[in-house]
Protein backbone atom coordinates (compact mmCIF):
# COMPACT_ATOMS: atom_id res chain seq x y z
CA UNK A 1 0.00 0.00 0.00
CA UNK A 2 1.40 3.41 -0.50
CA UNK A 3 0.66 7.02 -0.83
CA UNK A 4 1.67 9.47 -3.98
CA UNK A 5 2.76 13.09 -3.81
CA UNK A 6 4.01 14.92 -7.17
CA UNK A 7 7.52 16.25 -7.06
CA UNK A 8 8.62 19.41 -8.96
CA UNK A 9 11.45 20.63 -10.99
CA UNK A 10 12.69 22.13 -7.61
CA UNK A 11 13.10 18.70 -5.69
CA UNK A 12 15.39 17.23 -8.34
CA UNK A 13 18.72 18.21 -8.83
CA UNK A 14 21.00 16.07 -11.43
CA UNK A 15 25.08 15.89 -10.79
CA UNK A 16 27.35 14.64 -12.99
CA UNK A 17 30.71 13.00 -12.06
CA UNK A 18 33.62 11.22 -13.61
CA UNK A 19 33.79 7.23 -12.44
CA UNK A 20 36.86 5.27 -13.52
CA UNK A 21 37.71 1.46 -13.68
CA UNK A 22 40.78 -0.50 -13.89
CA UNK A 23 41.47 -2.59 -16.84
CA UNK A 24 44.26 -5.17 -17.26
CA UNK A 25 44.91 -7.60 -20.46
CA UNK A 26 47.28 -9.44 -21.11
CA UNK A 27 48.66 -10.28 -25.31
CA UNK A 28 46.69 -13.47 -25.59
CA UNK A 29 43.54 -12.44 -24.32
CA UNK A 30 44.17 -9.20 -27.01
CA UNK A 31 41.77 -10.39 -30.13
CA UNK A 32 38.97 -12.00 -27.95
CA UNK A 33 35.86 -10.71 -28.79
CA UNK A 34 34.90 -8.71 -25.96
CA UNK A 35 38.29 -6.99 -25.68
CA UNK A 36 39.64 -6.36 -29.39
CA UNK A 37 42.73 -4.35 -28.53
CA UNK A 38 44.64 -4.58 -31.97
CA UNK A 39 48.23 -3.59 -32.89
CA UNK A 40 49.58 -2.10 -36.03
CA UNK A 41 52.92 -1.02 -37.48
CA UNK A 42 52.69 2.04 -40.16
CA UNK A 43 55.72 2.34 -42.55
CA UNK A 44 56.21 5.60 -45.05
CA UNK A 45 55.83 3.90 -48.07
CA UNK A 46 56.65 6.61 -51.11
CA UNK A 47 56.19 4.11 -53.35
CA UNK A 48 52.20 3.55 -55.33
CA UNK A 49 49.93 2.50 -52.81
CA UNK A 50 48.60 -1.64 -53.92
CA UNK A 51 45.96 -2.99 -52.37
CA UNK A 52 46.46 -6.00 -50.28
CA UNK A 53 50.39 -5.28 -50.04
CA UNK A 54 52.36 -4.74 -46.90
CA UNK A 55 49.91 -5.97 -44.40
CA UNK A 56 49.55 -5.47 -40.69
CA UNK A 57 47.42 -5.90 -37.65
CA UNK A 58 46.67 -8.74 -34.61
CA UNK A 59 42.89 -8.48 -35.64
CA UNK A 60 41.96 -6.58 -38.20
CA UNK A 61 44.38 -6.18 -41.67
CA UNK A 62 45.78 -3.16 -42.44
CA UNK A 63 48.18 -1.99 -45.19
CA UNK A 64 51.03 -0.19 -43.21
CA UNK A 65 51.16 2.47 -45.81
CA UNK A 66 47.62 3.25 -44.55
CA UNK A 67 47.80 3.08 -41.28
CA UNK A 68 50.84 5.36 -41.23
CA UNK A 69 49.67 8.02 -43.88
CA UNK A 70 46.20 8.20 -41.18
CA UNK A 71 48.05 8.70 -38.08
CA UNK A 72 50.04 11.06 -39.63
CA UNK A 73 46.97 12.71 -41.23
CA UNK A 74 44.75 13.03 -38.19
CA UNK A 75 47.33 13.57 -35.28
CA UNK A 76 50.53 15.36 -36.45
CA UNK A 77 50.27 17.03 -40.05
CA UNK A 78 49.17 20.59 -37.96
CA UNK A 79 52.95 20.19 -36.92
CA UNK A 80 54.74 19.40 -39.69
CA UNK A 81 56.32 21.71 -41.86
CA UNK A 82 56.32 19.62 -45.35
CA UNK A 83 57.68 16.33 -45.67
CA UNK A 84 60.74 16.44 -43.17
CA UNK A 85 59.16 16.20 -39.69
CA UNK A 86 60.38 19.43 -38.53
CA UNK A 87 57.81 21.76 -36.44
CA UNK A 88 55.44 23.74 -38.75
CA UNK A 89 54.86 27.76 -38.72
CA UNK A 90 51.05 28.75 -38.10
CA UNK A 91 48.71 27.53 -40.32
CA UNK A 92 46.76 29.72 -42.63
CA UNK A 93 42.79 28.95 -43.42
CA UNK A 94 42.19 29.29 -46.77
CA UNK A 95 38.40 29.81 -48.28
CA UNK A 96 38.22 26.53 -49.52
CA UNK A 97 38.34 25.02 -46.12
CA UNK A 98 42.01 23.49 -46.96
CA UNK A 99 45.02 24.81 -44.43
CA UNK A 100 48.07 25.79 -45.84
CA UNK A 101 51.50 25.28 -43.62
CA UNK A 102 53.53 28.02 -44.65
CA UNK A 103 57.20 26.80 -45.47
CA UNK A 104 55.91 23.34 -46.40
CA UNK A 105 54.45 21.61 -49.23
CA UNK A 106 51.01 21.42 -50.44
CA UNK A 107 47.65 21.80 -48.04
CA UNK A 108 46.03 20.19 -45.39
CA UNK A 109 42.72 19.60 -44.65
CA UNK A 110 41.41 20.36 -41.03
CA UNK A 111 42.04 17.70 -38.82
CA UNK A 112 39.46 15.96 -36.49
CA UNK A 113 41.62 15.42 -33.35
CA UNK A 114 44.83 16.94 -34.45
CA UNK A 115 46.00 19.12 -30.94
CA UNK A 116 48.32 18.79 -28.35
CA UNK A 117 47.38 17.63 -25.25
CA UNK A 118 48.83 20.13 -23.11
CA UNK A 119 50.62 23.66 -24.18
CA UNK A 120 54.24 22.53 -21.88
CA UNK A 121 55.20 20.84 -25.24
CA UNK A 122 56.51 22.89 -28.92
CA UNK A 123 55.12 20.53 -30.97
CA UNK A 124 54.55 16.80 -32.29
CA UNK A 125 57.75 15.21 -33.46
CA UNK A 126 56.92 12.59 -36.75
CA UNK A 127 59.43 10.56 -38.52
CA UNK A 128 58.69 11.08 -42.22
CA UNK A 129 62.15 9.22 -43.96
CA UNK A 130 61.56 6.63 -46.15
CA UNK A 131 60.72 3.54 -44.34
CA UNK A 132 60.42 4.84 -41.33
CA UNK A 133 58.17 2.97 -38.93
CA UNK A 134 55.48 3.64 -36.36
CA UNK A 135 53.43 1.16 -33.93
CA UNK A 136 50.19 1.81 -33.06
CA UNK A 137 48.22 0.09 -30.10
CA UNK A 138 44.69 0.73 -30.86
CA UNK A 139 42.16 0.25 -27.49
CA UNK A 140 38.46 -0.04 -28.60
CA UNK A 141 35.97 2.76 -26.61
CA UNK A 142 33.63 -0.16 -25.47
CA UNK A 143 36.61 -0.45 -22.98
CA UNK A 144 37.72 3.36 -21.77
CA UNK A 145 34.27 4.93 -22.32
CA UNK A 146 34.52 8.61 -23.15
CA UNK A 147 38.84 8.49 -22.94
CA UNK A 148 41.51 7.24 -21.08
CA UNK A 149 42.29 8.88 -17.82
CA UNK A 150 45.60 10.28 -18.10
CA UNK A 151 48.78 8.87 -15.98
CA UNK A 152 47.09 5.26 -15.69
CA UNK A 153 48.08 3.61 -19.22
CA UNK A 154 50.74 1.12 -19.04
CA UNK A 155 52.21 -1.00 -21.67
CA UNK A 156 54.46 -3.71 -20.39
CA UNK A 157 56.59 -6.40 -22.83
CA UNK A 158 60.06 -8.64 -22.36
CA UNK A 159 59.03 -9.36 -18.74
CA UNK A 160 61.58 -6.69 -18.17
CA UNK A 161 62.07 -3.60 -16.26
CA UNK A 162 63.18 -2.10 -19.63
CA UNK A 163 60.05 -3.01 -21.75
CA UNK A 164 57.48 -0.64 -19.76
CA UNK A 165 56.14 2.05 -21.37
CA UNK A 166 53.43 4.58 -19.48
CA UNK A 167 52.05 7.90 -20.14
CA UNK A 168 53.07 10.67 -18.23
CA UNK A 169 49.53 12.23 -17.98
CA UNK A 170 50.02 14.83 -20.78
CA UNK A 171 49.73 13.02 -23.74
CA UNK A 172 53.31 11.50 -23.85
CA UNK A 173 54.54 8.09 -23.94
CA UNK A 174 58.45 7.40 -22.12
CA UNK A 175 60.06 4.74 -21.61
CA UNK A 176 63.18 4.25 -19.28
CA UNK A 177 62.86 8.28 -19.36
CA UNK A 178 62.93 9.11 -22.70
CA UNK A 179 59.84 9.93 -24.86
CA UNK A 180 58.96 7.61 -27.52
CA UNK A 181 55.22 8.75 -28.54
CA UNK A 182 52.34 9.69 -28.02
CA UNK A 183 48.57 9.27 -26.71
CA UNK A 184 45.44 10.16 -27.72
CA UNK A 185 43.63 9.59 -24.45
CA UNK A 186 40.12 10.29 -26.47
CA UNK A 187 41.09 8.03 -28.86
CA UNK A 188 42.52 5.55 -27.14
CA UNK A 189 45.48 5.64 -29.47
CA UNK A 190 49.10 4.69 -28.34
CA UNK A 191 51.08 6.37 -31.05
CA UNK A 192 55.08 4.97 -30.92
CA UNK A 193 57.10 7.56 -33.72
CA UNK A 194 60.55 6.65 -32.09
CA UNK A 195 61.31 3.13 -32.57
CA UNK A 196 62.58 2.43 -36.01
CA UNK A 197 62.54 5.60 -37.09
CA UNK A 198 65.02 8.61 -38.06
CA UNK A 199 63.75 10.60 -34.77
CA UNK A 200 66.39 10.36 -32.73
CA UNK A 201 68.45 12.05 -30.40
CA UNK A 202 67.61 14.93 -27.56
CA UNK A 203 65.73 16.95 -29.90
CA UNK A 204 62.59 16.83 -28.41
CA UNK A 205 61.20 19.60 -26.32
CA UNK A 206 64.06 21.60 -26.73
CA UNK A 207 61.83 24.46 -28.52
CA UNK A 208 60.35 25.74 -25.57
CA UNK A 209 60.64 23.47 -22.29
CA UNK A 210 62.81 20.53 -21.12
CA UNK A 211 65.58 18.65 -22.91
CA UNK A 212 63.63 15.81 -23.26
CA UNK A 213 64.88 12.99 -25.61
CA UNK A 214 63.51 10.45 -27.80
CA UNK A 215 64.17 6.53 -27.25
CA UNK A 216 66.37 4.95 -30.13
CA UNK A 217 64.97 1.75 -29.86
CA UNK A 218 65.00 0.00 -33.27
CA UNK A 219 62.73 -1.39 -35.67
CA UNK A 220 62.72 -4.99 -34.33
CA UNK A 221 62.08 -3.91 -31.41
CA UNK A 222 59.15 -2.26 -32.21
CA UNK A 223 57.81 -5.20 -34.44
CA UNK A 224 58.68 -7.27 -31.28
CA UNK A 225 56.08 -5.21 -29.24
CA UNK A 226 53.94 -5.03 -31.84
CA UNK A 227 53.32 -8.71 -32.81
CA UNK A 228 54.14 -10.87 -29.50
CA UNK A 229 51.44 -12.20 -26.99
CA UNK A 230 53.88 -11.88 -23.88
CA UNK A 231 52.51 -8.08 -23.49
CA UNK A 232 50.31 -6.34 -20.74
CA UNK A 233 47.98 -3.82 -21.45
CA UNK A 234 46.96 -1.70 -18.68
CA UNK A 235 44.70 1.69 -18.19
CA UNK A 236 41.49 3.35 -16.86
CA UNK A 237 38.65 3.84 -18.17
CA UNK A 238 36.22 7.42 -17.36
CA UNK A 239 32.59 7.95 -17.94
CA UNK A 240 30.04 10.33 -16.75
CA UNK A 241 27.44 9.03 -14.26
CA UNK A 242 24.50 11.43 -13.73
CA UNK A 243 23.29 10.64 -10.00
CA UNK A 244 20.26 12.52 -9.31
CA UNK A 245 18.86 13.48 -6.20
CA UNK A 246 15.21 13.52 -5.45
CA UNK A 247 14.25 15.02 -2.25
CA UNK A 248 10.68 13.77 -0.95
CA UNK A 249 8.97 16.45 1.81
CA UNK A 250 6.13 15.76 3.33
CA UNK A 251 4.06 18.50 5.69
CA UNK A 252 3.11 17.45 9.54
CA UNK A 253 0.04 17.14 8.20
CA UNK A 254 0.39 14.43 5.54
CA UNK A 255 0.82 11.25 5.75
CA UNK A 256 -0.40 10.42 9.34
CA UNK A 257 -1.83 7.17 8.61
CA UNK A 258 -0.15 4.22 8.58
CA UNK A 259 -0.61 1.61 5.32
CA UNK A 260 0.65 -1.43 7.16
CA UNK A 261 -2.33 -4.12 6.67
CA UNK A 262 -1.44 -5.19 10.04
CA UNK A 263 -3.28 -2.20 11.55
CA UNK A 264 -6.21 -3.84 10.40
CA UNK A 265 -8.15 -4.97 13.60
CA UNK A 266 -10.69 -6.78 11.19
CA UNK A 267 -10.45 -8.62 7.65
CA UNK A 268 -8.94 -6.40 5.15
CA UNK A 269 -11.86 -5.30 3.51
CA UNK A 270 -13.63 -3.72 6.32
CA UNK A 271 -11.02 -0.94 6.78
CA UNK A 272 -11.57 -0.73 10.45
CA UNK A 273 -8.28 0.50 12.05
CA UNK A 274 -7.00 -0.39 16.13
CA UNK A 275 -8.14 2.40 18.41
CA UNK A 276 -4.63 3.39 19.12
CA UNK A 277 -3.95 4.13 15.56
CA UNK A 278 -6.21 6.94 15.44
CA UNK A 279 -5.28 9.19 18.00
CA UNK A 280 -4.08 12.63 16.71
CA UNK A 281 -0.75 11.74 18.31
CA UNK A 282 -0.21 8.77 16.38
CA UNK A 283 2.90 9.23 13.90
CA UNK A 284 3.53 6.50 11.64
CA UNK A 285 7.29 4.61 10.51
CA UNK A 286 8.10 5.18 6.91
CA UNK A 287 10.24 2.72 5.83
CA UNK A 288 10.38 2.47 1.97
CA UNK A 289 10.53 5.17 -0.66
CA UNK A 290 8.88 4.38 -4.27
CA UNK A 291 9.40 6.48 -7.65
CA UNK A 292 7.00 6.74 -10.11
CA UNK A 293 6.88 7.98 -13.58
CA UNK A 294 4.00 10.21 -15.10
CA UNK A 295 1.79 7.00 -15.59
CA UNK A 296 2.02 5.79 -12.26
CA UNK A 297 4.86 2.97 -13.29
CA UNK A 298 6.73 2.47 -10.66
CA UNK A 299 10.93 2.79 -12.01
CA UNK A 300 12.84 2.55 -8.66
CA UNK A 301 12.51 1.85 -5.29
CA UNK A 302 14.79 3.24 -2.19
CA UNK A 303 14.61 1.16 1.40
CA UNK A 304 15.83 3.19 4.39
CA UNK A 305 18.36 2.02 7.06
CA UNK A 306 15.84 2.13 9.44
CA UNK A 307 12.52 2.92 10.36
CA UNK A 308 11.78 7.00 10.11
CA UNK A 309 9.18 8.35 12.21
CA UNK A 310 7.32 11.28 10.38
CA UNK A 311 6.89 14.19 12.58
CA UNK A 312 3.31 16.03 13.41
CA UNK A 313 5.21 19.73 13.92
CA UNK A 314 7.54 19.59 11.46
CA UNK A 315 8.43 19.22 7.56
CA UNK A 316 10.15 15.59 7.23
CA UNK A 317 12.23 15.59 4.23
CA UNK A 318 13.52 12.60 2.69
CA UNK A 319 16.79 12.04 -0.20
CA UNK A 320 17.16 9.49 -2.12
CA UNK A 321 19.99 9.38 -4.57
CA UNK A 322 19.84 7.44 -7.93
CA UNK A 323 22.97 7.03 -10.15
CA UNK A 324 22.45 6.70 -14.26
Amino acid sequence: MSVYKSLTTSDVIVTPFKANKNFSFIGGDFTTSNIGIDRFIGTNITSSFQSGSNPTGQIASYNKQIIYNSIKQLYYSNYLNGDDGSPANLPQFNSDGTITIQGGSGSYQPMYDNYLSNTLDANRLFPSASNDEIGVIAIPSNLFGEYIKPGTFKFEYNGTSDGIITDDGNGGLFQDGAKIGDIIYQHGMAIITAAGSSITGSVYGTAVYGTGSYSNANSNDLNYLITTTNVTCSFQSTITIYESQYKCTFNPNEYTYTQNPSAISGSLNSGIVYDFLTGSYFQPYVTTVGLYNNTNQLVAVGKLSQPLQSSNVTDTTILVNLDL
